[in-house]
């Protein structure tokens, strides 16, 4: 029997107070350091997959055991879907057989970003679903929208959706778009009403959480 999920625990009382200066220093000093090797294997296989492939392309970031990957495919069957998740171990307890049109790759997240802005790479959709909040005020910088490579995963593009079971992650992250990219995002509760994409959306869900997505339409750049 699945165990209840706690919900989120913080020390912030409200958006982190160096959020803005953050962002600021991921624009001024993008990341300069060497793409891993592992990964730039990983993405070049990616590339050579995707050239087999017909359709709009959908990053599932993060993809975790692979469910979210699979139901995306499922869901949008004249679409390819990528799922990118840095354990391997998270990648062999894969949920049912993968459709034709997905594919899962094990990489690094902020080098696979940054591959993928560096070949042009323009998904029609974006996912980032329930990644770590990391919710000590400490710990901001290990955020996506604290982290320097937060500017190249908006100049991806495609419409990105995150979803979360701590309000002020999403809100956040709302604040961080805005300032990288003058967008609004649309912030607000979220009801799963089928299929949950992850087994933490079922387990927060099931648990009586709320939860909470940001969707925004972002142009690749």
């Amino acid at each position: 029997m699945q165990q209840p999920s706690r919900p989120v625990i913080s020390n912030q009382p409200g958006p982190h107070h160096d959020l803005a200066r953050r962002v600021s220093r991921g624009l001024t000093h993008p990341l300069r350091k060497p793409i891993a090797a592992h990964t730039q294997q990983a993405f070049e296989l990616a590339a050579e997959w995707r050239e087999t492939q017909s359709g709009p392309l959908i990053l599932d970031a993060g993809c975790g055991v692979g469910l979210s990957t699979r139901r995306l495919a499922e869901q949008f069957s004249d679409h390819m879907v990528i799922g990118i998740d840095r354990s391997e171990s998270r990648l062999t307890r894969v949920h049912g057989e993968l459709p034709a049109n997905a594919k899962l790759v094990r990489a690094d997240l902020v080098d696979f970003w940054r591959l993928a802005h560096q070949a042009g790479w323009a998904p029609e959709r974006h996912y980032l679903l329930y990644p770590n909040p990391y919710p000590k005020a400490s710990h901001l910088k290990m955020r996506w929208h604290g982290h320097p490579v937060f500017p190249t995963l908006l100049a991806i593009g495609g419409l990105l959706e995150v979803r979360s079971n701590w309000q002020l992650y999403v809100e956040e992250f709302a604040l961080a778009v805005s300032q990288v990219t003058g967008r609004q995002a649309e912030v607000g509760a979220w009801a799963p009403d089928g299929d949950y994409l992850t087994p933490f959306e079922a387990k927060y869900h099931q648990s009586g959480q709320a939860l909470w997505r940001l969707r925004v339409a972002l142009e690749p750049t």
